[in-house]
């Protein structure tokens, strides 16, 4: 495995694994064995000088804190194991095949070095070691925790998480700038893209869909930045929004009624309040006969339905050519025979694609954007088509934003962490130069209690005929609207 072997190390590699990605030995410049390699001392009398414990507890226990003395030995393992297999080899075995594969490597080597470390503490150091190699380093072990929502790298040395909607930094490190770079690399090459000097920001997206947001020097001052939007295994239902306390049963009601009556609907909200997973909790409602085109800048809605077709825009290649960009899927997504069209994020022009969409044929469209109440998100949408180099009078792009948006739902993060669903707001038409909305349901916030989390209580405005009531009706659905509608006045304070 690691090319001629001296006496001393004879049978370091069994499994036929670790064969497999050998390096092949080449008779005129074989690879050093562990023995001879340059960092490895003499070992004298059976024992190695330049080797250390790892640091111990009063009780004389193997501490968990890894200090710069771990990550030195990190590095030295890491670097024999790079010099001693065949990386080419090694990508043909399956995951288990490899990590086991390594595995032996990395013990030939701890053994050889003779370094002085609990069972524990070589379990964790071949678990890094594996991670660095195969997976995604040191975000192997966040990224398999399912209580995480944000993943938040800045930099090799610091690393924050938001768990149950509060942000804390953990004692994860990287070994230096390159290997959180390197990390970055192999994230964003699995979905065609790249990062470095001459293309420093980039957005992609993990295998489960999770988002990725990577910006390196020279425009990250302090390293690279990473940051991962993780997506839960399970996905989320609008019953176990109820259950959270987001909404209301009689609120999440009318909302799979508004996703299944083919509703207009801008999903509202601020930065992590909850978009994106309210958005595929709407979607879930969908017929499973309707052809959906979805558009995002990086793919990350999980749509159960089994007619859906995926677009992804695309950055510019080296040269600045080669860009598509959200407008351009919009609109050639019009061509492609939509039933319904889902827009992942609006932000700019590609809201006038989306509202002609909305207005021609295309009913129960769905889109995000950012903005902190309903009246906002219309204005925002206003002020989009208008960035985006249309000279059309303000009234009437309001008219078609009054003519083509049935429903904003608005999502909100509450100070205490907590994601509740404020509004579901529907747009009623034009008043003069005025967007006029009634609110079918709003949150109210009462207070708080001693622990800090924010008190408050779902309420319906009594509105007992909706304007998509006759949509409902064509649906077959307006006796369940009603019921859900009362049974929402009923339990209002």
């Amino acid at each position: 495995m690691f090319g001629r072997r001296g006496a001393q190390e004879e049978q370091l590699a069994t499994t036929p694994a670790a064969h497999a990605m050998a390096r092949p030995e080449n008779p005129e410049r074989s690879l050093p064995a562990v023995a001879s390699h340059p960092f490895i001392k003499s070992q004298g009398n059976g024992s190695n000088p330049g080797a250390s414990p790892l640091p111990t507890t009063a009780a004389g226990q193997p501490t968990t804190r890894k200090d710069e003395q771990y990550y030195d030995l990190k590095t030295q393992v890491f670097a024999a194991l790079i010099e001693a297999i065949d990386v080419a080899q090694l990508a043909k075995l399956d995951a288990t095949e490899a990590r086991g594969a390594v595995g032996d490597v990395v013990k030939d080597i701890v053994a050889a070095k003779k370094v002085v470390m609990s069972i524990l503490e070589q379990d964790e150091l071949l678990q890094d070691i594996c991670n660095d190699v195969l997976g995604y380093g040191p975000l192997e072990p966040l990224l398999a925790r399912d209580d995480i929502a944000d993943i938040m790298v800045n930099g090799a040395d610091t690393v924050y998480i938001e768990v149950a909607g509060k942000v804390q930094r953990t004692d994860i490190r990287f070994r230096d700038n390159a290997q959180l770079l390197h990390i970055c690399q192999r994230i964003v090459s699995q979905v065609g893209r790249r990062v470095d000097e001459s293309s420093p920001i980039c957005d992609a997206r993990l295998s489960d869909g999770s988002r990725v947001n990577v910006i390196a020097p020279p425009l990250a001052i302090d390293g690279p930045s990473l940051t991962i939007r993780k997506f839960k295994k399970d996905k989320l239902t609008l019953d176990q929004l109820v259950r959270f306390g987001s909404i209301t049963h009689e609120g999440a009601e009318v909302l799979q009624i508004i996703g299944r009556v083919r509703c207009n609907v801008i999903v509202s909200g601020g930065t992590g309040s909850g978009k994106t997973t309210l958005l595929n909790c709407l979607t879930r409602y969908i017929e499973p006969g309707e052809r959906i085109v979805t558009c995002e800048d990086a793919a990350e809605l999980q749509l159960q339905q089994p007619h859906v077709v995926r677009l992804e825009t695309r950055p510019p290649n080296i040269e600045g050519e080669g860009q598509v960009t959200m407008r351009d899927l919009v609109k050639n997504c019009l061509r492609m025979r939509p039933e319904r069209i889902i827009v992942g994020e609006v932000r700019g022009a590609e809201a006038f694609d989306l509202l002609q969409a909305m207005n021609t044929g295309h009913d129960g469209s769905m889109g995000t954007l950012h903005a902190n109440s309903p009246r906002e998100a219309l204005s925002r949408v206003e002020s989009m088509i208008t960035m985006g180099g249309y000279s059309l009078p303000s009234k009437t792009i309001r008219e078609m934003i009054a003519s083509s948006v049935d429903v904003v739902v608005q999502a909100a993060r509450l100070r205490d962490g907590s994601r509740r669903i404020t509004h579901i707001t529907e747009v009623l038409g034009m008043e003069g130069d005025v967007i006029i909305t009634q609110d079918l349901f709003v949150y109210d916030m009462i207070g708080e209690d001693a622990k800090g989390n924010v008190i408050g209580k779902h309420r319906s405005t009594g509105i007992g005929r909706p304007r998509f009531w006759d949509r409902a009706r064509y649906y077959g659905e307006e006796k369940r609207l009603a019921a859900a509608l009362d049974a929402a006045e009923q339990s209002s304070p």
